[in-house]
């Protein structure tokens, strides 16, 4: 974590003895507690879990694609101009 918040709140586990001596090792190999390490490693994991689902990678060949599909006029849907020509339930 880049800055100090205030800590609030608690989150209790439960992890094998050897699991714990792993996180120690690797908390010690980068100067921190065994608590900053395993909040800042679940912080990292948990914004790369959200990136995935909200940035796009696309190459150049599917950019382009993507931008002349954009730049089509929109199709039209029949069955979708039907349905919204009709009364819904909350008319």
């Amino acid at each position: 974590m880049s800055t100090r918040t205030t800590r609030n709140e608690k989150l209790d586990i439960r992890l094998s003895a050897d699991a714990k001596r792993l996180l120690q090792e690797a908390a010690e190999a980068r100067h921190k507690s065994l608590s900053e390490f395993v909040l800042d490693s679940a912080l990292g994991a948990a914004q790369d879990v959200l990136k995935e689902n909200n940035v796009i990678g696309l190459n150049v060949e599917q950019w382009t694609a993507f931008m002349a599909a954009l730049d089509e006029p929109p199709r039209r849907h029949p069955r979708m101009e039907r349905l919204l020509k009709e009364p819904s339930v909350f008319d």
